[in-house]
């Protein structure tokens, strides 16, 4: 770490308390910057404010200010995890704050790392406001990246997530992706700080810079959404939203309670080619239960088809493995196939290190889940290709379609019952929304509560339910766009675009170093 003087140690010791506060304040408003609150002009608020407090610090001491920031954005980003402590208030209740406040501290390691690397190398940019900025911002992708992929991975409330709500502005995630605009959100964001700082002439040309980001993203992502209209496969589509409570969802008896109101609301008129139920929408193994599978089968039309949550379990010699599952169904009730949750959530649906750990999973059920074999693609006859997500899986960039057999759309059944009506389910509606537009795939969501939706694959929110509803959508499956740049490389398209930035950069400083004035031998008369 860069070497300090003991005065100017001492400075920054006298004014770190202020620094963090004011850090922390700026991370829970950067929150107001996404769903559902979706307020853009708070970005540059709070990573500005954030570029100005690590200005002039040791790199340890930028390393707790990140934190910080880490901590407002996530103590209040994640806050909602807390309600589902509160499903089974009796066992779990005591841990809603200790474990929320936990978490939230360990994920603010990863702003903490950003920008400790950032103070570590800005004597590097010579203060200079766009090689600055760009520094952050590549900071911040990659942690960014590492948070969504160290050990097993959590991107939830991604920097990029602050354009989901602007048709035209999330459209960039289908080549850079997600972490690729996170890397544009927090350069165009840290830059108005940085002018801030540095010379009037300077301070200009930054802001300019801001405007031509702006622009240059809208424009772009105007022109994706006004080109390559794909056509609608004409399959229609019922999406079952039955809003069980889910402290009742396992208790006994409430299986039939739980059947009747799902198998009710899919006999409401109208016509439909599948039927989606979400994530465990039956509390049993549907695969076993003949009359149930039989009651069901009244409810699907013929040649229509059910594709619905259920828990799974597989005889080994070892023991019954368990499965969070998708399975499809036919008008006859016989099963077509079946998908397991291979991104499982910790704690939730398994107990990491469980050998050692004396602490149970929040989740009904008879063990832990095992995970399935990773994104499959489903083919099920009179249907388009369709990937299936479930729930916590939709969260992951770049990882939720088999890259090897491209679907036609992506089927996210998924239960939220356990966050109530807080804001977790407006920011896991923006994971899916951004699926989308990665993969050019349409995403169709089906939930127990919160929020069922039908999204295109611009990201457009075409249909939804909302939180503590129970009803219905019937409407069209929306049609595939051709594959992506980014669902055919990944992030390493973010690294070209990195690449790019800092290559340009250096041109634009190398010219602007050029001695002024300078003549050659040869010119003089």
């Amino acid at each position: 770490m860069e070497a300090i003087s003991e005065d100017d140690a001492r400075m920054q010791s006298t004014r770190l308390p202020l620094r963090t506060l004011l850090a922390a304040a700026a991370g829970a408003l950067s929150v107001l910057a996404i769903p559902p609150f979706s307020l853009l002009f708070v970005v540059p608020l709070a990573f500005s404010t954030l570029f100005v407090m690590v200005q002039g610090i040791s790199a340890w001491r930028a390393l707790l200010v990140g934190w910080s920031f880490g901590l407002g954005q996530f103590g209040f980003g994640i806050s909602w995890i807390a309600e589902s402590f509160y499903v089974d208030a009796e066992r779990f209740g005591v841990l809603a704050i200790p474990s929320v406040a936990g978490l939230a501290a360990v994920l603010a390691l990863f702003p903490g790392l950003a920008v400790a690397l950032f103070a570590q190398f800005k004597r590097l940019t010579s203060g200079r406001p766009l090689a600055s900025s760009l520094l952050l911002a590549t900071c911040w992708f990659g942690t960014e990246w590492l948070r969504g992929h160290l050990l097993t991975g959590f991107p939830w409330n991604l920097a990029g997530y602050t354009l989901v709500e602007y048709d035209a502005l999330r459209q960039p995630a289908a080549w850079i992706g997600s972490y690729g605009l996170s890397f544009i959100v927090v350069f165009a964001g840290a830059l108005p700080g940085a002018a801030f700082l540095a010379e009037k002439q300077a301070r200009l040309k930054s802001l300019a810079v801001v405007g031509i980001v702006v622009l240059a993203v809208w424009a772009a992502g105007t022109v994706r959404i006004a080109s390559d209209a794909p056509a609608a496969p004409g399959i229609d589509l019922r999406l079952v939203q039955g809003n069980i409570p889910q402290g009742e969802k396992w208790e006994p008896g409430s299986r039939e309670r739980t059947l009747t109101r799902y198998l009710d609301l899919s006999d409401r008129p109208g016509k439909f080619d599948l039927l989606l139920w979400p994530e465990t929408a039956f509390p049993g193994f549907l695969d076993e239960d003949a009359a149930a599978r039989s009651r069901i089968a009244g409810a699907v039309p013929e040649h229509a088809l059910l594709l619905t949550g259920a828990p799974d379990r597989v005889e080994t010699d070892d023991g019954s493995l368990y499965f969070n599952a998708l399975q499809a169904y036919d008008s006859s009730g016989r099963i077509l196939a079946g998908y397991a949750k291979h991104h499982l959530v910790p704690f939730g649906e398994y107990v990491p290190l469980s050998d050692w750990l004396p602490l149970e999973r929040m989740t009904e059920g008879l063990g832990d889940f095992a995970p399935g074999p990773g994104p499959r693609t489903l083919a099920l006859p009179g249907a388009p290709l369709v990937a299936a997500a479930i729930c916590y899986e939709i969260i992951f960039p770049g990882h939720v379609i088999d890259a090897e057999f491209r679907p036609d759309w992506i089927y996210n059944a998924t239960n939220d019952a356990w966050f109530g009506t807080s804001i977790g389910p407006e920011q896991h509606l923006a994971s899916a929304r951004m699926r989308a537009v990665e993969e050019g795939l349409p995403v169709v969501r089906a939930a127990n509560t919160g929020i069922s939706a039908v999204i295109d694959a611009t990201g457009a929110v075409l249909e939804r339910l909302d939180t503590g509803t129970t009803g219905i959508i019937d409407a069209p499956l929306p049609g595939a766009r051709a594959a992506t740049l980014y669902s055919r490389f990944g992030d390493w398209t973010s690294l070209v675009l990195i690449a790019t930035c800092w290559i340009f950069l250096g041109g634009i400083t190398a010219v602007g170093a050029r001695p002024k004035g300078h003549v050659r031998k040869d010119e003089c008369g």
